[in-house]
């Protein structure tokens, strides 16, 4: 093994770039979540909140989009290195971030009927 690790089966390769990928989907779903919520009309939620709702979703976006090349470099290393694969430290924060929008957004939809 050299100093840089042995090239990985390529498989594994290629699931992590579909993985980073998935991110990058991640990423522009979470965009046109915000940017969708930003457009509702206002008889749907109060304007600050949908303000709110909306810079959420885009900022975990831009999260989700930043972290993605970090987290395909990190686990390529481990891989060529046969190191334990590092934990998705970015899944917390986007599951508990976009739970978090749904909820409000469902309670704001049955406040408004």
């Amino acid at each position: 093994m050299n100093a840089s690790g042995e090239e990985p089966d390529p498989r594994f390769t290629l699931a992590n770039e579909r993985t980073f990928l998935t991110w990058l989907s991640t990423s522009l779903a979470l965009s046109a979540g915000g940017v969708a919520i930003a457009a509702v009309s206002s008889d749907v939620f109060v304007p600050w909140m949908r303000t709110i709702l909306a810079l959420t979703l885009v900022s975990l976006a831009a999260l989700s989009a930043a972290m993605a090349y970090p987290r395909w470099r990190r686990v390529q290393r481990a891989l060529r290195k046969a190191n334990p694969l590092p934990a998705p430290a970015l899944a917390p924060v986007l599951g508990y971030g976009v739970a978090t929008v749904a909820v409000l957004a469902v309670i704001l939809i049955l406040l408004g009927r």
